[in-house]
């Protein structure tokens, strides 16, 4: 396993996004992949499907949820130790979220697969706040980096069985360990303690979320920590 001071350096930074929906050379060489290219969604399919809901629209290389009824998309790829970086625009009011380690056993993802919440910090309706580690892991009191709804935010994660880290904007959220005692006894204490698989597994898809509100992605990219 290669040191987490080094894989803090191979994160890209929020404002290295030269080109919208491209890696950049230094990315290239530490071995970071383009799960969305800005014209299709070749890397993803609807959960325990084989396809993308025509609500996914791909538009000015922007991937974006039109409306309620597209369903959760995942990676067609599982991915155990990772990095993971991807920008999202949030509607006024709006709520999505980022989930991994999510496997197909369960009738949704969430049943699986931790959560980062998205959503309108300011008009949304959970108390559950943009970039944490839903109803597990929160920043301190009165921490918020998110940016107004309609505003590109950069929400970044590190996945590795010794730690695991959220960013928001460039701001260090929570830092945790997937399957710890802390976690454990956090997970017992939550709405998922009902679910047997929660957070079980050690890979999975990574998946887009449809709460039911319109949600744009773009720069989704991914690096396999070996």
């Amino acid at each position: 396993m290669k040191t987490f001071a080094f894989l803090l350096l191979t994160l890209p930074l929020a404002a290295d996004h030269h080109q919208s929906n491209e890696l950049t050379a230094a990315e290239k060489k530490a071995g970071w992949t383009l799960l969305f290219d800005g014209k299709s969604t070749e890397h993803f399919r609807n959960y325990k499907k084989e396809s993308v809901s025509p609500k996914w629209v791909v538009k000015d290389g922007i991937l974006t949820l039109t409306g309620k009824g597209g369903g959760d998309i995942i990676t067609k790829q599982e991915y155990g130790a990772f990095e993971f970086t991807v920008d999202y625009r949030i509607s006024k009011g709006g709520n999505s979220g980022l989930m991994f380690h999510v496997k197909e056993t369960e009738s949704r993802p969430w049943q699986t697969g931790p959560e980062i919440q998205i959503q309108d910090n300011i008009d949304g309706h959970d108390a559950q706040k943009a970039g944490w580690l839903y109803q597990l892991y929160r920043p301190a009191k009165g921490v918020d980096a998110t940016k107004p709804a309609g505003e590109w935010n950069t929400l970044k994660i590190l996945i590795t069985p010794e730690k695991c880290v959220q960013w928001m904007n460039g701001t260090k959220y929570v830092e945790y360990v997937k399957g710890s005692d802390d976690w454990d006894k956090k997970v017992a204490a939550s709405k998922f303690r009902k679910f047997k698989n929660f957070g079980k597994a050690t890979e999975g898809h990574l998946c887009l979320q449809d709460h039911g509100n319109v949600v744009s992605f773009k720069n989704i990219k991914v690096r396999e920590v070996k």
